[in-house]
């Protein structure tokens, strides 16, 4: 058979892009990963390749610089990046969200002013809804904006902004008077510039320094802290007040997708790393892949590698072609979580003492994959999705 988690009916160009892309990860980025991760360090090399590689652009429209990509090109290109290093892979995350929001709600000016410098990597986007009081309940945010004259002030603190301060553009979640009934329909995003950098960044703006993590290292996640922090009326995503809510669930939405296809590589890489160990190592004078217990495990984990690949390009196809994919980007970013974190364990146990020790890379997955269970809302947020969908198409008519 080929190679786990191949993708039927790309075009030339599709594969082109992830060949390039295979090819960058296995030389630029596998080489490195332990060291920069073990010592925490943001890989500026590897993201200026991923610069010239256009990547920073890869689903921005070619009349903006972009590539023009579709999110399944996309998805997968993440698929690559994350069986190297999944903090790659959330460096241009976040980004990638910040660029479809504004590719699909923001108004011409907002367009022209950032997208062709997002193409590029020069403007690189974080997005902020997550407050320390809360993350899955966004309608109670407390962050607020308020109109003064010509535009807004904005005040609260905001909680783990991955890129927040390596990016200088945040799509950020606020609360605002609109006089709706709905918690939601109060809420209105932003797109607050900023320089990189720690500390006050600009007046009313601190960005803390960065918060240490159990993994996913060398990508910066932090705070943002406003007070008093002053934002013209045009800097609203779309000049649409109120619409916030709307706007960020489109962007999670795609992000589920991204998040599955993180998980698709990173259970890919574990399972490398355990089907190599498994015929170097030796046990009672034969590999241990040859004892029944190591190959049964061996066919569970790559059985779960093409389960949860198949989801997510089902998922990421069904947005490409317009049509409502909130259920089953939901159920792929769920099961392709619990499979990952479940095949990265099982590669752990194949590689036995071994696995715990820093010189190995299932070490370092095994900190990573649970990163997964919680980002872009967690395995029960996405039951709950799942369900009201499935209830609202499967109404009972008694």
């Amino acid at each position: 058979m080929a190679r786990l988690a191949q993708t039927a009916g790309l075009t030339d160009v599709q594969s082109e892009i992830l060949a390039t892309v295979r090819q960058f990860v296995d030389k630029e980025v596998i080489p490195h990963a332990q060291e920069l991760e073990h010592a925490d360090t943001y890989p500026a090399d590897i993201v200026e390749g991923m610069k010239e590689m256009g990547l920073f652009g890869i689903t921005i429209p070619e009349e903006y610089g972009g590539l023009g990509e579709s999110l399944l090109t996309y998805a997968l290109v993440v698929e690559e990046i994350a069986r190297g290093w999944m903090s790659v892979s959330g460096v241009i995350n976040t980004h990638f969200i910040v660029a479809h929001m504004i590719s699909r709600h923001g108004t011409d000016a907002q367009k022209q002013h950032f997208l062709p410098r997002m193409a590029t990597g020069e403007v690189r986007g974080s997005f902020s809804m997550s407050e320390p009081d809360l993350g899955s309940d966004v309608a109670a945010i407390k962050t607020r904006a308020k109109k003064t004259g010509d535009g807004y002030v904005i005040d609260g603190s905001k909680m783990w902004l991955t890129n927040g301060g390596s990016s200088n553009l945040i799509a950020l979640l606020v609360k605002t008077d609109e006089g709706a009934e709905k918690p939601h329909q109060n809420l209105t995003t932003f797109l607050v510039e900023k320089p990189e950098g720690f500390g006050e960044v600009a007046p009313g703006l601190t960005i803390p320094g960065k918060i240490d993590k159990m993994g996913y290292k060398g990508v910066d996640t932090t705070e943002a802290v406003f007070d008093g922090y002053e934002i013209g009326a045009d800097m609203v995503l779309g000049e649409a007040p109120g619409k916030g809510f709307a706007y960020m669930m489109d962007g999670v939405e795609v992000g589920r997708v991204n998040v599955a296809a993180r998980a698709c590589g990173i259970a890919i890489r574990a399972f490398e790393l355990a089907v190599e160990y498994a015929q170097q190592r030796k046990t009672f004078g034969k590999a241990i892949a040859e004892h029944q217990a190591v190959a049964f495990k061996l066919a569970e984990m790559a059985t779960k590698v093409e389960a949860v690949h198949l989801m997510m390009v089902n998922a990421a196809r069904l947005k490409d072609s317009g049509a409502r994919n909130d259920v089953e980007a939901g159920m792929a970013k769920l099961i392709a979580s619990e499979y990952c974190a479940e095949v990265t364990q099982d590669a752990f146990r194949i590689h036995g003492g071994y696995g715990y020790s820093k010189e190995y890379e299932i070490e370092r997955l095994m900190r990573e994959a649970p990163f997964l269970l919680i980002g872009e809302g967690t395995s029960e947020i996405q039951k709950t999705i799942i369900s009201r969908g499935l209830l609202r198409e499967y109404k009972s008519r008694s």
